[in-house]
């Protein structure tokens, strides 16, 4: 039908329609903006755990955070120096990519993929971390001068793997991981959370799990000054207690704690993403504060 007076916009229709589709235009820029300003709180809901800072800085998933906190408190229960602790990262990292694993290579399970079959022990307790990491680093203090020996080496010493090269990869990646997990580099781990955990901390959990992994620690519950239940861990040396906190964080969501406090820094589940705020704990280097 042409030559009808809708088949070409006249000059009156469009001044009609300017402002309408202005409207639209507005429209859609501010649902776009809103959209984008609700993306990141949305990014920050994902649970996560970040090992050291800058460029040498480690992204966990929580399992491996607290995996790796594990072990760091089991290499100092056995007395176990740092490059103990490299070689056990490098292995884990190899093994299972630092998870807790029900299943593997024939018989294999755990962290460290140790066979029942071979000698390392029950299945059922090859998938504790801290069991595990124990046999680990009683059968690494067997093999002669591994203190001295690559990292590849070592490991495979232990673990007897069909590629013992494959350890190299992560041997950077380990030794980072253990010098923040030991404490050798303060304030040096943290986690943030998409889930709210326990309402109420369950420090007597809490209490219990630390010393699996550390051995015996001396720790006391008191009140903070909210009256809100705390607990104190006392500690000899400012590594062993960034260790402890390092543990505390990682395992937060799991026990409900909601706060951690050591040597002047503070770390708070609500904000964990932000790591840890210097002036804000308490200033004595033998006290961790878990609230």
């Amino acid at each position: 039908m042409a030559g009808t007076v809708w088949d070409v916009p006249t000059k009156a229709t469009k001044r009609r329609l300017a402002p309408v589709i202005l409207l639209v235009v507005i429209a859609v820029a501010v649902t776009a903006y809103l959209v984008a300003r609700q993306a990141k709180p949305l990014l920050l809901t994902v649970s996560g755990c970040q090992a050291g800072k800058g460029k040498a800085a480690v992204s966990l998933d929580p399992e491996q955070a607290a995996i790796a906190a594990t072990i760091a408190g089991v290499a100092h229960r056995r007395a176990m120096p740092p490059r103990a602790v490299v070689v056990a990262y490098a292995a884990a990292l190899q093994e299972s990519k630092l998870h807790n694993l029900s299943y593997g290579d024939r018989d294999s399970v755990g962290v460290f993929q140790q066979r029942p079959s071979e000698g390392w022990g029950p299945a059922w307790k090859l998938q504790d971390p801290a069991y595990a990491s124990a046999r680990f680093f009683q059968a690494l203090n067997g093999v002669p001068n591994y203190r001295h020996k690559p990292v590849y080496r070592a490991a495979q010493a232990v673990q007897h793997s069909a590629d013992g090269y494959a350890y190299i990869q992560y041997q950077p990646e380990a030794a980072v991981l253990a010098a923040d997990f030991t404490g050798h580099r303060a304030h040096a781990v943290w986690c943030w959370s998409a889930s709210p955990g326990p309402a109420r901390a369950k420090l007597t959990a809490a209490r219990r799990g630390l010393a699996h992994a550390f051995g015996p620690v001396s720790s006391r519950q008191a009140a903070t000054p909210g009256d809100a239940p705390a607990m104190l861990v006392h500690v000899p040396r400012p590594a062993l207690g960034w260790a402890v906190a390092a543990w505390l964080v990682t395992h937060a969501t799991s026990y409900g704690i909601h706060e951690v406090r050591y040597d002047g820094y503070r770390w708070r589940r609500s904000s964990g993403n932000s790591g840890w705020t210097a002036g804000k704990g308490p200033e004595r280097p033998d006290l961790v504060l878990a609230s």
